[in-house]
């Protein structure tokens, strides 16, 4: 049963069966990790419930991130031995104390609460799994990791054909990056364990959608199974 099956009426799961959707793409020969925006802005600065957690850090996800923070270190130490191009994003940072970077201001009520000295450090990557030499953090305005980034550009730099999608939100910035990927022609799969989001609802209605147009969406035993499987060689570090 799929995270998402509770959440679909009948007619949808016959509409979608009957269409052809959701059929597996598969994993290519050269995978790189994207972490999208798994910074304490969005996590909280310890695991909490989320109704007290967004009390402090109005974006965050409370236990659910920091869960999901847990799986992608266990991730992360997988890809980094067999050396795979990892990529972190987090938002631009904002020294403005009038304006907001990327227009979230017009749909939340407490976007000035971003406006204080403490922006910058709860922007940064938490610390279970900070980046490390040989990683690229890339700085977004927008949802997409791609969206004024020059993160296809590296990706075509290590010649990889493959995504694994791991971060926050499920319903926002993973979907943008992940409907970006695929229309740049990249086999995408959605660690689903490594993805979280505020809402429980959009959480699984969107790894659905994705699940049945742009992604596959794969459990992480198969995402560390499929990276063991790697040539130890694939992505050697330089001599």
């Amino acid at each position: 049963m799929a995270t998402w099956d509770d959440s679909l009426t009948p007619r949808d799961k016959e509409v979608f069966a009957l269409s052809g959707f959701g059929k597996r793409a598969g994993f290519g020969q050269r995978p790189a990790l994207l972490i999208i925006d798994v910074n304490y802005n969005f996590v909280g600065d310890k695991p909490e419930p989320i109704v007290e957690s967004v009390k402090r850090f109005r974006t965050s996800c409370g236990e659910e991130g920091w869960q999901g923070v847990y799986n992608i270190r266990e991730l992360l130490m997988e890809a980094r031995k067999k050396h795979l191009p990892t990529f972190y994003t987090t938002a631009e940072e904002n020294r403005s104390n009038t304006v907001t970077i990327g227009g979230w201001q017009a749909k939340s009520s407490r976007t000035h609460e971003d406006m204080t000295d403490a922006w910058e450090k709860t922007n940064a990557i938490v610390g279970e799994i900070a980046p490390q030499t040989g990683d690229i953090l890339v700085h977004k305005q927008k949802p997409s990791a791609f969206f004024g980034t020059p993160l296809m550009s590296m990706l075509t730099e290590v010649h990889a054909d493959t995504l694994l999608v791991t971060g926050t939100t499920t319903s926002g910035c993973v979907r943008a990056s992940v409907i970006d990927a695929f229309s740049y022609n990249l086999k995408v799969s959605v660690v689903e364990e490594c993805v979280f989001d505020r809402g429980q609802a959009s959480h699984k209605i969107n790894l659905f959608d994705m699940a049945m147009k742009y992604a596959d969406v794969i459990p992480l035993r198969e995402a560390i199974d499929y990276i063991r499987g790697l040539p130890d060689n694939l992505y050697a570090p330089a001599l």
